[in-house]
């Protein structure tokens, strides 16, 4: 079940990515159920281009290289992402470009470190 597009609006979201950036920081993103590391950003993008497409497509949207692939899967046959402990992130849902982008719900990665 995927939460409402745009929910991460009415959130902090933007303000602490934005503040963590001022700092010249990046936001790991963490699972809500076991607290380990799936995502950072932003990473080889702007903080205004990560949430200019977060807000484009509804759910904050990650690209390959914010992705922290010891902690993620991408199931092919779906392009469901979740995280290795079964937590359902999100999907990829590639740009026009090709690009893989995963649209991810926010409460999935709400969590606090181990």
């Amino acid at each position: 079940f995927a939460e409402f597009g745009g929910y991460f609006q009415s959130t902090t979201f933007e303000d602490e990515v934005r503040a963590a950036a001022s700092q010249g920081k990046t936001v790991t993103f963490y699972d809500s159920n076991s607290g380990k590391p799936l995502f950072v950003a932003p990473i080889g993008r702007s903080v205004d281009e990560f949430i200019d497409e977060s807000k484009y497509h509804g759910w904050p949207s990650f690209r390959d290289q914010e992705v922290v692939w010891d902690n993620v899967r991408v199931l092919k046959s779906s392009g469901e992402t979740v995280s290795v402990d079964g937590t359902h992130l999100g999907h990829n849902l590639p740009s026009k470009d090709r690009r893989n982008r995963y649209c991810i719900n926010l409460v999935s990665v709400a969590g606090n470190p181990v």
